[in-house]
């Protein structure tokens, strides 16, 4: 299969923007073995705001953009160090592109993106992909990497996306202040409903919520791809995902 995981800041990174170690340690050996079993895996990795918020002792996430911006500089050179290093233990090469939604959805931009993640993937290399930070600010303020994997997924032609974040799957009320919430297990549409359910932004550190999840589902399913939202405090999950096991919340895209 090829499968896109993206994975969000909340995974990544404790709440004072110092590397998770336990959690990517184990992401990194969980897609690198993914990866073994013949698997073809894009990652598709928030954090690097986070994580110039721990590298620069800011305490917490700046307000202003400039300071966003600065941020994501540092901490992509952070993130990418971890990757580099943690996926070379297990012998695989990691590729870093930083891309906006219209670099994919531009006819030239988006062909040359689709060429160079294809051809990595052909020379064995894993493609770590980010939004472009430093130039792309609306991206910032909205928390669309889960809308960006869900492009990459589309352009890509992968078989599943998986959105790895700090919350179980979709509920039909918060579970975080009603304990009579239920996991929905199943989606395949995205009706007023299915929307409705969607509410604010996820982790201090990060930007994405629900309403962007399903943002990407609905493009997901437009292209016949399917989708899962599940908790990624344990990466071990995939496990679990690719193996078919009821895991999360699976939006389903593929219509055989």
């Amino acid at each position: 299969m090829r499968i896109a995981v993206k994975v969000g800041t909340s995974t990544l990174a404790h709440s004072t923007g110092h590397l998770n170690i336990r959690h990517v340690e184990e992401l990194c050996k969980v897609l690198s073995d993914l990866k073994n079993a013949g698997n073809e895996i894009i990652l598709v990795s928030s954090g690097a705001i986070g994580m110039g918020v721990g590298k620069l002792s800011l305490g917490t996430r700046p307000s202003d953009m400039p300071t966003k911006q600065a941020a994501a500089a540092v901490g992509q050179c952070e993130l990418m160090y971890t990757y580099d290093k943690l996926f070379s233990e297990y012998n695989h090469t990691v590729a870093q592109l930083l891309v906006t939604a219209p670099d994919i959805e531009d006819t030239c931009r988006g062909e040359n993106f689709r060429n160079t993640v294809q051809r990595l993937i052909e020379l064995g290399a894993l493609p770590v992909i980010n939004e472009n930070d430093t130039v792309a600010t609306e991206e910032i303020s909205v928390g669309d990497n889960d809308t960006l994997s869900a492009l990459v997924a589309q352009s890509c032609k992968a078989d599943l996306l998986v959105l790895l974040s700090d919350i179980d799957g979709l509920y039909t009320a918060d579970p975080h202040t009603d304990k009579n919430a239920v996991l929905i297990e199943e989606v395949r549409e995205i009706t007023p409903e299915i929307l409705s359910l969607a509410g604010g932004k996820g982790s201090e550190l990060g930007t994405g919520g629900m309403a962007t999840k399903l943002h990407a589902a609905q493009i997901c399913l437009q292209s016949d791809i399917d989708m899962i939202i599940a908790n990624g405090s344990s990466p071990a999950i995939l496990y679990d995902i690719l193996d078919g096991k009821a895991v999360g919340t699976r939006f389903i895209g593929r219509k055989n």
